[in-house]
């Protein structure tokens, strides 16, 4: 029996909206479930176990994620903990608190950190909260530094015809704004917060990777370094990968390596949902870096 046109029309019209209500049914299911599970809860495993922690990304505050850090500190099946490392870095106080979180779980078990391609900025203050680092030799490191950036529109804004104006309670308040011309008074103060901001940084370094301060300053220019670079300047202690970092942790720390890795994850509720809409389109909505304001120690070149 044939079918006329207009019947062909209404059941591809029929079939395109029974794609769109199952889209939107996937979508509800996984908010659901993000929502009925959580975020950063630790579940005990069973048996002894080196935890395999990812560090990816852009890095910012987290304190579920410096929460399960604590849970994996306090469990005593956890032998030893892996931090895998591929990020360009975040902002001071994410890598701060990272750093911390690492350093607690140091005082209770071995901490291997293992650099992917890149651990830069603050991926590096990770880094160096571990008591071993391993990293290829192609990986991308370094970039030991603090930066604040501002834009000023004042130039433009006359040219349109806008006269932008702040009442404000002292001269310094809001400096940097890109609603006026940076004062000497401004810039002075900024570079003075950006600048004690880079001295805690280099201090950490000096004291973690038991480096002369002088040379750690000299090191610390905001260059990167590629991981043959890093063994050479002291910054990393081993060339290679998971199984390297696993080396070290039986002939230095006497963990048995019979016992599994286990990843231990945290993830986010809305990475959950961005994960399936992007793979329903094929594109991707939303940008990590949208979510950094203030002081970042991050490494991002230029286009």
């Amino acid at each position: 029996m044939s079918l006329d046109a207009d019947s062909v029309v209404d059941r591809r019209q029929l079939k395109k909206r029974l794609r769109l209500w199952q889209i939107f049914a996937i979508i509800a299911i996984a908010v659901s479930v993000a929502l009925f599970f959580g975020r950063g809860t630790f579940t005990p495993q069973l048996g002894d176990y080196i935890a395999k922690f990812e560090v990816s990304g852009v890095i910012v505050d987290d304190p579920k994620r410096d929460k399960l850090l604590a849970d994996i500190a306090k469990d005593e099946k956890v032998k030893a903990v892996i931090v895998r490392i591929n990020s360009p870095g975040g902002t001071v106080v994410g890598g701060e608190n990272l750093y911390t979180s690492l350093r607690e779980i140091t005082e209770k078990k071995p901490v291997v950190a293992v650099m992917g391609e890149l651990a830069t900025s603050a991926g590096y203050m990770t880094a160096i909260a571990a008591d071993h680092i391993v990293a290829r030799q192609g990986t991308i490191t370094g970039s030991i530094g603090v930066i604040l950036q501002t834009t000023e529109f004042t130039g433009l804004f006359e040219k349109i015809g806008i006269k932008p104006e702040s009442i404000k309670s002292r001269p310094l308040k809001a400096q940097p704004s890109p609603l006026e011309v940076l004062s000497d008074e401004g810039r002075a103060a900024t570079k003075a917060v950006v600048m004690d901001m880079y001295h805690m940084f280099v201090e950490m370094v000096s004291k973690r990777r038991n480096m002369p301060l002088d040379k750690t300053i000299e090191l610390a220019d905001g260059r990167i370094y590629t991981g043959r670079q890093a063994l050479k300047n002291g910054l990393v202690d081993a060339i290679g990968g998971q199984e390297t970092a696993i080396t070290w942790l039986k002939e230095k720390r006497e963990i048995d390596t019979k016992i599994p890795v286990k990843d231990v994850r945290l993830k986010d509720d809305l990475p959950i949902i961005q994960d399936i809409i992007s793979g329903i389109t094929g594109k991707s909505l939303f940008s990590e870096r949208l979510t950094l304001d203030g002081l970042l120690s991050l490494w991002h070149p230029a286009n």
